[in-house]
């Protein structure tokens, strides 16, 4: 049995290898392979292809090149001594796949002592002929790689869209496990949170093999807390209290030639999902991973926070009920809210360029994880978005909605990666709102940061409340967003600002912002200024906070210090107007 590892988590599929047999088929290029091992005996796959005239190229490889040169460095007397030997050996040492020998200009043939050793370490030399240059054949490595991830890209694709309708059918647990093991041609199966198989797919590994995979599961099975029923932090935690998590999301295992991996599953219930296949193809972490968000909304399910109560939610939130009536029938009385938006490349939204090929499958999945009609992840989002109106209108002053030029209307966030966020933070209430995406997490919860994404978090709040934590949210990730931090929480600080009677503070505020306030722009103008003060005056800072160029930024500054008639160099002037706009709930 070979050592556990632990699974890396790439957004896309990465490019696949290609086989030097494609390679060698191209009768464009000439190629012959002269010593080594034949591709038929043993399958050589090639990473890229890379020219050097080195001596010594050992500390210019990755590992996976087909190396080619002309032999520049090989002199006549070369041939006669280990030079040829010492070459090659390094070669292999920094696990070149493959070496092309280019004849002529330098030499008119390949060195028999270069073929003597590369049939001694089993590197295969390949002879490129003078007709062939070295870019033809770096051009047709890529373009052989570019054919292979089209169609392993597709094979994604497709494989989305069917773990998707599954995921709509009547059963969707058993749906979901048979698609993902007649896409990744192997047995998928459900651990309950005990260890036993609650659900399973395919064809069942051996023995050996699958008392394995159960072992696997129990790796990056999380504790599960008694007195609650949820899965814990770490292992070993008791009640109440919470550390860091020392358990892996996924690890894998070989064991008799069988590939297994093993996935926690989010929902805080300790499901596992394992994958038992006779090969390993690049895009099956990938498949996987969908297939493991829809299963950890799935199995989200049997917790407290149903589709059914959130759906009675929603209709008593339509039918007039207060925010904080209803909030008992989401999980919880007191919430975070969490305002999410993806990194630039990260492959979160929904339009990117197909490096997961989200958009053709992936729009189902959001309203099909349940088998309610409708779906439930529509119903959280119509939660989400009616708490906050409800909200809004039960604490007046509050703003609902995320202020202006915090984020810029562009393509909807994936909803595969959006509940994957969900998941990640334990909880199935999730609203992808354009490219920013809005979370209610249980005050209990730790909100933690999340690979691939901007985090802005509120202060714990009651139901009454979320407009304001809402707004709280957005400036965090305004923040969040000009800071390049990963997450930013709310600061509620207290100061001089607190000495001065409410009323009078909120009159003077008043007074001081009018000419800002009373004109068309007021809104654009007052973020951007409050944006440029608490970034210290940064005009390139406050633009990629607001997502707006640094020269509209100056022209919305000149504007309000005309509309003020004050100096916003001035230190006193910068400081009275920043606690006029937290007074009046701007910042």
């Amino acid at each position: 049995m070979e050592g556990t590892s632990i699974v890396p988590d790439p957004a896309a599929p990465p490019t696949p290898p290609v086989p030097l047999a494609a390679l060698l088929a191209r009768e464009d290029l000439g190629l012959r392979q002269i010593a080594g091992p034949a591709p038929a005996d043993e399958p050589t796959m090639i990473l890229w292809a890379h020219t050097s005239e080195m001596a010594d190229p050992y500390p210019y490889l990755l590992g996976g090149e087909l190396l080619l040169t002309a032999g520049v460095h090989a002199t006549e007397a070369a041939g006669t001594g280990s030079y040829f030997d010492d070459y090659v050996s390094r070669i292999v040492e920094a696990g070149g796949a493959a070496l092309g020998f280019g004849v002529a200009p330098v030499h008119d043939t390949v060195p028999r002592a270069l073929i003597a050793a590369c049939d001694r370490y089993g590197l295969p030399l390949i002879e490129v002929p003078p007709r062939t240059t070295f870019s033809a054949v770096a051009r047709a490595v890529w373009g052989l790689m570019a054919q292979v991830r089209h169609a392993e890209l597709r094979r994604v694709t497709e494989a989305q869209q069917g773990l998707a309708v599954a995921a709509a059918r009547p059963d969707p647990v058993p749906a979901v496990l048979r698609q993902l093991a007649q896409r990744l041609g192997g047995w998928s199966v459900l651990f309950a949170p005990d260890g036993t198989e609650a659900a399973t797919a395919g064809r069942p590994p051996t023995g050996e093999a699958l008392h394995a995979l159960s072992k696997l599961a129990g790796v990056v099975r999380p504790a599960v807390d008694t007195g609650t029923g949820r899965a814990a932090s770490g292992p070993g935690e008791s009640p109440g209290k919470r550390s860091p998590g020392t358990r892996p999301s996924s690890a894998a295992d070989t064991v008799s030639g069988t590939h297994l991996t093993a996935y926690a599953l989010g929902g805080g219930q300790g499901f596992t999902l394992g994958i038992a296949t006779d090969r390993r193809e690049p895009g099956d972490h990938t498949i996987a991973g969908v297939a493991v968000v829809l299963l950890s909304l799935l199995t989200g399910e049997h917790e407290g926070t149903t589709g059914t109560a959130r759906s009675t939610a929603l209709v008593r939130l339509l039918l007039g009920a207060a925010a904080e009536e209803v909030a008992p029938l989401l999980g919880g009385e007191r919430w975070v809210v969490v305002h999410a938006r993806p990194d630039s490349g990260s492959g979160t939204r929904g339009q990117g360029s197909g490096t997961s090929g989200r958009r053709g499958g992936t729009e189902g999945a959001c309203g099909a994880t349940g088998s309610e009609p409708g779906g439930r992840a529509a119903d959280t989002a119509a939660a989400i978005s009616t708490i906050g109106a409800a909200g809004a209108m039960a604490a007046p002053g509050a703003i609902g909605t995320a202020p202006a030029g915090t984020a810029t209307a562009g393509a909807a966030t994936d909803p595969v990666s959006a509940a994957a966020l969900g998941a990640a933070l334990g909880t199935a209430l999730v609203d992808a709102h354009d490219d920013v995406v809005r979370l209610l997490v249980p005050a209990d919860h730790q909100v933690t940061a999340q690979p691939g994404w901007t985090l802005g978090v509120s202060a714990p709040s009651g139901a009454h409340e979320l407009a304001v934590a809402d707004t709280q949210a957005a400036r965090a990730l305004t923040r969040a967003l000009a800071t390049r931090s990963a997450l930013v929480p709310h600061s509620d600080r207290s100061g001089l600002a607190a000495l001065v009677p409410q009323d009078e503070a909120d009159a003077h505020a008043r007074v001081l912002l009018a000419p800002l306030t009373g004109t068309p722009q007021g809104p654009a103008l007052t973020e951007t200024l409050r944006t440029w003060l608490s970034l210290h005056g940064s005009w390139d800072r406050t633009a990629v906070a607001l997502s707006v160029h640094r020269n509209t930024v100056r022209q919305r500054i000149a504007r309000c210090a005309a509309l003020l008639d004050r100096d916003l160099d001035d230190p006193d002037v910068r400081m009275e107007l920043w606690f006029a706009l937290r007074q009046t709930g701007q910042s």
